[in-house]
C-alpha cells in the first residue's frame, strides 16, 4: 500500500532541488550588481529554474515536498538578509503552489505547469523588500553598494515595479516551464506525466 506521508527518498529529492532551485536564483539574481538587469531577473529566473525545477515536478507525487521547498527558501533568504518580506512572499507562493498541484494531479504537466508560475511568484519577495521593507534596508544597501547603485536601483525599480514584476515572473514561468519539459522530455515520458 502507498502511503501519502513523505519518505526518505522524498526526502532526499528535496533537499537536491531546493538546493538547485537556490544556487540557479542566486547565479541568475547577481545579476541584480547592476541595476538596469534588476527588472529582467524576474523573467529570467523562472526560465532559467525551470528546467531543475521541472525535473523536481517530475518526482513529485506527496503534498509537502514544495512547501518544505518554499519554506527552506524562506528561511535562507532571511537568514541572508532579505527581511520578513521574503518569508511573506515565498513561503504561501510555495504552499499555493503544492494545493494546486495536489488538486489538479501529479502527473499532469497542465497542473505542473500552473503550480511552478504560482511558485515563480515567490522570487518576488527579494525585490519587493525594496518596496515593503524600509528604508532601513535602502540604508543597508547603500552601504555596500554605494549612494550611486541606490539612486539607479530607484530609477529601475519603483513600486509599480511590483504589479509589471508579477506579469514578468509568470511569464518567465510560463516559458521555464515549457522549456523544462522540451528538454527534459524522456524523463516526463519516463514518470508517465501527460
Amino acid at each position: 500500500m502507498e502511503t501519502k506521508r513523505l519518505t526518505g527518498k522524498d526526502l532526499i529529492n528535496v533537499g537536491i532541488y531546493t538546493a538547485l532551485n537556490i544556487v540557479v536564483q542566486f547565479l541568475v539574481g547577481m545579476l541584480n550588481a547592476i541595476p538596469v538587469m534588476y527588472p529582467p531577473i524576474l523573467f529570467l529566473i523562472p526560465i532559467v529554474d525551470g528546467i531543475p525545477m521541472m525535473l523536481y515536478y517530475s518526482k513529485i507525487e506527496k503534498f509537502g515536498m514544495l512547501s518544505i521547498t518554499g519554506i527552506i527558501c524562506a528561511a535562507f533568504y532571511y537568514i541572508s538578509g532579505y527581511t520578513w518580506v521574503c518569508v511573506v512572499f515565498l513561503a504561501p507562493a510555495a504552499i499555493i503552489a503544492d494545493i494546486i498541484l495536489k488538486l489538479k494531479g501529479y502527473k499532469k504537466f497542465s497542473s505542473m505547469l500552473i503550480s511552478y508560475m504560482v511558485f515563480s511568484l515567490g522570487i518576488l519577495g527579494g525585490p519587493a523588500n525594496l518596496w515593503l521593507a524600509g528604508e532601513s534596508y535602502w540604508a543597508k544597501i547603500e552601504e555596500s553598494m554605494g549612494k550611486q547603485y541606490v539612486d539607479q536601483l530607484a530609477y529601475y525599480m519603483p513600486s509599480w515595479m511590483l504589479y509589471v514584476g508579477i506579469g514578468l515572473t509568470l511569464l518567465g514561468g510560463l516559458i521555464g516551464a515549457f522549456l523544462g519539459r522540451k528538454l527534459l522530455n524522456k524523463h516526463f515520458k519516463k514518470a508517465g506525466i501527460v
